[in-house]
C-alpha cells in the first residue's frame, strides 16, 4: 500500500482539487514483476480492463508485456489508443452481440472466449461474413470449487461458461456445428476472483488444468491454448498490501507438466488474467470533509466523494468495509485561505492535523457522501477515526481498481474526481505528474439503423429430443387459463403481484405493467423473480422494452423459453 506523502498530497490538491484520485505507475510496474514471479515461467499475463481501463495505467502494462483482455468496444478503443496489438487482445464475456464482434474483429482481434455453443455459433457466423477466421476457447464452467474467494465466477449455477459436464455429453453437437470462421483451439477458466489465499489459487487451477486435459480427450480437441484465468488478490479501500504467492509457480508447473506437457515448449500457450492485483495498490483516493455531525448518537462525515466516485456498488446493498486515513497536510495561510473579513477561519479552510490530534481516542464514525440518497454511504457501517474536523483532507487508500469507472458515475450529475498519474520523482523527488483527466458523460445522438437488426436471426439451440418436443407442443396447444382470463397458470400473476401491488384486480394480456409500476429496479426483480419460479434463464435478447409491455408479452417470453 502506498498513499502520496503529505506534501506531495497537499501540492497536487492545491494543483487539481478535492477529490482527488492518485495512481502511482511505479506501484503498477512492482505488481507486474511480483506477479510474474509467482507465475510458471513463459506464461503470459493478461490485463482486465475492467479493474480499470485509464488509457495510461493501460500503456504502462501493455509496456510491461501484458496482453489485454476486454470485455466491450469501449475497452478495445482504450486499448488501441494505448498501443495493444488487436491480434494479440482476449476479447470475452458472456453477451457478446454480433454488432461488436464486427467491430472487434474489424479492428484486429483474433481471439474471443465463447461461453456457450450459442455464443460460439454467431463469433463463427460474423467471421465468416466478415472473411476472416478467429481463434476461439470455450469458456469452462467446471465441476470442483475447492478454493475460497470474494466472489465465485464458476463452481456452481452461473451465467458464465458452459458447464464441463454439459460439454462432455455435447461432443457430437459440437463436432457437428457449423463452426466455418472459427478454430476451436482451447478452454478458458475463471472460477473465482480476489481468492483468500494461495491455496485457494492453487486448488483452483490445478482443478481447472485436469478439466480441460479430461475435456480435451473427451472432445478430440488439439488444445494449443489454456486460459487459467486470475482470481489474485488485493485490498480495496482499505490498509494493507497485496498477496504474495510464493509457491503457485511450482504447483501449477507440475500440473501441467503432468497433462499439457507440451507447454513448455510454446506448444500450449497458457494464459493468466489479472485486474485488480496489477492497479490496486496504485491507487488512493483523496478527499475532504464537508461536514461533522452528530445525529441520535450516530457521527456522520459528510465528505465531498461519495458512491457517484468510489463503491457505487453499495448503491445496490454491496457494501465493502472501507477505511480512511487521516492526512496530516500542512497548509501555507494566507489572507484568502485562512481569514475571512472578521479574521476568523472559514468553514472550508483546511486544517492541518497534528500529532495531537491524530493521537486522540477514535470515535466511531460513519462516512457519507454528497449525494441526495441515503445509498451514498461508503463502507459498511462505521470506522474509527480520531475526531475529524470540516476541510480535514482524508486518504482511501488501494483503489485503484474497480473505483472512478465502477461507480455511479452519472447519479445526481456532479463532476467525477479527477484522476492523476504520477511516475518518478519529478522536481525536489516528488512524484512526476503524467497526465491529469477527469471522466465526462456525453449525450451524443443515435442515428436510425440502415439495416433490418433481424437480418441475421439468431439460431436457437435445441437441447430436447424430438420426443420430448412433440410433448411439449401437445402441452402448450392447450394453454392453461387461469380465473383472471390470461394464457397462463395461476402462479403467474402471484409472481407478477409480488412485485407490482398496484396490479388490478383483472389482468388479462393486455394490461400493462408500466401502468402498475414497473420501472426499472422492479423490472430486475421481477425478471429474478419468474427464472427462479419457472427454473428459466430468459436470454438478454429477449428482454427488451416490447416484451415488459403488457402481461401477454412478458408471458409469451417466458413461455417461448420454457418450451424451448
Amino acid at each position: 500500500m502506498t498513499i502520496p506523502e503529505p506534501t506531495d498530497a497537499a501540492r497536487l490538491l492545491a494543483t487539481y482539487g478535492s477529490p482527488l484520485y492518485v495512481y502511482d505507475l511505479r506501484r503498477v510496474r512492482a505488481a507486474l514483476a511480483d506477479l510474474r514471479s509467482s507465475l510458471p515461467q513463459g506464461a503470459h499475463v493478461l490485463y482486465s480492463l475492467k479493474a480499470n481501463p485509464h488509457v495510461d495505467l493501460v500503456r504502462e502494462l501493455l509496456a510491461g508485456g501484458c496482453r489485454a483482455e476486454l470485455s466491450s468496444t469501449g475497452e478495445l478503443r482504450t486499448a488501441l489508443a494505448a498501443g495493444a496489438d488487436p491480434a494479440t487482445c482476449f476479447y470475452t464475456g458472456p453477451g457478446k452481440t454480433a454488432e461488436e464482434l464486427r467491430t472487434a474483429i474489424a479492428a484486429g482481434v483474433r481471439t474471443f472466449s465463447t461461453e456457450s455453443l450459442v455464443d460460439l455459433r454467431r463469433v463463427a457466423r460474423v467471421a465468416r461474413e466478415s472473411g476472416q477466421e478467429v481463434d476461439c476457447v470455450l469458456r469452462v464452467n467446471g465441476a470442483e470449487a475447492p478454493g475460497s474467494a470474494g466472489m465465485r465466477m464458476t463452481g456452481d449455477a452461473s451465467q458464465f461458461g458452459t458447464d464441463a459436464v454439459v460439454l462432455a455429453e455435447r461432443g457430437e453437437e459440437l463436432r457437428d456445428a457449423d463452426l466455418k470462421g472459427a478454430r476451436l483451439v482451447g478452454f478458458h477458466f475463471f472460477p473465482l476472483t480476489n481468492a483468500a489465499d494461495e491455496a485457494s489459487l492453487v486448488a483452483e487451477m490445478t482443478a481447472s488444468i485436469r478439466t480441460a486435459a479430461a475435456l480435451a480427450e473427451q472432445l478430440a480437441l488439439d488444445i494449443t491454448v489454456l486460459d487459467l484465468g486470475g482470481g489474485f488478490g488485493a485490498p480495496f479501500a482499505q490498509t494493507g498490501d497485496r498477496p504474495r504467492y510464493p509457491g503457485l509457480r511450482k504447483a501449477l508447473a507440475a500440473e501441467l507438466d503432468r497433462h499439457f506437457p507440451r507447454w513448455a515448449d510454446g506448444g500450449v500457450e497458457v494464459l493468466f488474467e489479472s485486474g485488480r492485483h496489477l492497479v490496486g495498490d496504485s491507487g488512493t483516493l483523496l478527499c475532504t470533509v464537508s461536514d461533522v455531525k452528530d445525529s441520535r448518537d450516530t457521527r456522520f462525515a459528510v465528505l465531498d466523494t461519495g458512491i457517484n466516485h468510489l463503491g457505487g456498488l453499495s448503491g445496490i446493498g454491496r457494501l465493502l468495509p472501507l477505511s480512511a486515513v487521516p492526512l496530516a497536510v500542512p497548509t501555507e495561510p494566507t489572507d484568502e485561505a485562512t481569514h475571512d473579513a472578521q479574521g476568523d477561519a472559514p468553514d472550508d479552510a483546511p486544517v492541518e492535523l497534528g500529532t495531537d490530534a491524530a493521537a486522540t481516542p477514535p470515535a466511531r464514525t460513519r462516512l457519507v457522501g454528497p449525494l441526495c440518497t441515503p445509498a451514498d454511504t461508503l463502507g459498511r457501517g462505521a470506522v474509527d477515526l480520531p475526531d475529524l474536523a470540516v476541510g480535514q483532507r482524508l486518504a482511501i487508500p488501494n483503489v485503484g481498481a474497480y473505483g472512478a469507472t465502477a461507480s455511479l458515475l452519472g447519479f445526481l450529475s456532479r463532476p467525477a474526481a479527477a484522476e492523476v498519474v504520477v511516475d518518478g520523482p519529478g522536481s525536489a523527488e516528488s512524484p512526476r505528474v503524467v497526465s491529469a483527466t477527469r471522466l465526462t458523460l456525453v449525450r451524443e445522438p443515435v442515428p436510425a439503423r440502415t439495416t433490418d437488426p433481424t437480418e441475421h436471426p439468431e439460431p436457437r439451440e435445441n437441447h430436447v429430443s424430438e420426443e420430448s418436443a412433440m410433448q411439449e407442443r401437445t402441452m402448450t396447444a392447450v394453454p392453461v387459463r387461469d380465473a383472471e382470463g390470461g394464457p397462463w397458470n395461476a402462479d403467474y400473476v402471484t409472481v407478477l403481484r409480488s412485485v407490482l401491488p398496484r396490479l388490478g384486480e383483472d389482468v388479462g394480456p393486455d394490461t400493462s405493467l408500466r401502468a402498475a409500476g414497473l420501472d426499472s429496479l422492479a423490472l430486475v426483480e421481477l425478471l429474478v423473480r419468474l427464472e427462479e419460479a419457472y427454473a428459466v434463464a430468459i436470454p438478454d435478447d429477449d428482454l427488451g422494452p416490447e416484451s415488459f409491455a403488457t402481461a401477454g408479452s412478458l408471458w409469451s417470453v417466458v413461455e417461448s423459453v420454457r418450451t424451448a
